[in-house]
């Protein structure tokens, strides 16, 4: 089964493409999906759900893992990625994938049994998990990833697979 992990944003949207079979799970693709900060929202929004499209067009998700919102001190940062994950959540409906959300506490907790390890912690784990020479870059894209292995452990844990 093919899982597409989002990490949303609207400058930056990371997305990560796993398969998994019989347990196990190998990359696919990743990367990320930009839009400018000189473009109006409404047009960020739409460049971010065709982009999406096309990416669930090619890799044919069953499943889709995507990112909570962490509610920093930035309110006005905060409403912008709501509505990144709002068109995110609906592309993918319109899409068919079925969709589950994970806090970053646990997706840490998934990829390297601790809820406060670091970003650094956690590319290297994703590096291990999924038999990469390097660490997965940029940020955004390797969290994207470490969101799909972490639906990949709950499907697991709850005997979906």
């Amino acid at each position: 089964m093919i899982i597409l992990g989002i990490d949303p944003g609207t400058a930056t949207t990371g997305y990560g493409v796993i398969e998994e079979e019989k347990g196990h799970i190998k990359l696919i693709d990743y990367g990320c999906i930009l839009t400018s900060s000189k473009k109006s929202m409404d047009v960020r929004l739409e460049e971010i759900s065709n982009q999406l499209s096309e990416i669930i067009k090619k890799y044919q998700p069953f499943e889709m893992a995507v990112e909570e919102l962490f509610f920093a001190s930035n309110a006005k940062t905060a409403i912008a990625v709501g509505q990144a994950r709002g068109v995110i959540i609906m592309t993918g409906k319109q899409n068919h994938c079925a969709i589950a959300e994970y806090t970053p506490l646990q997706v840490k907790n998934a990829i390297c049994g601790y809820g406060g390890a670091d970003k650094k912690q956690v590319q290297k784990m994703v590096q291990l998990l999924l038999k990469l020479e390097e660490m997965p870059k940029p940020d955004d894209a390797a969290d994207a990833l470490a969101i799909a292995i972490c639906h990949s452990a709950s499907r697991k844990m709850n005997n979906l697979i």
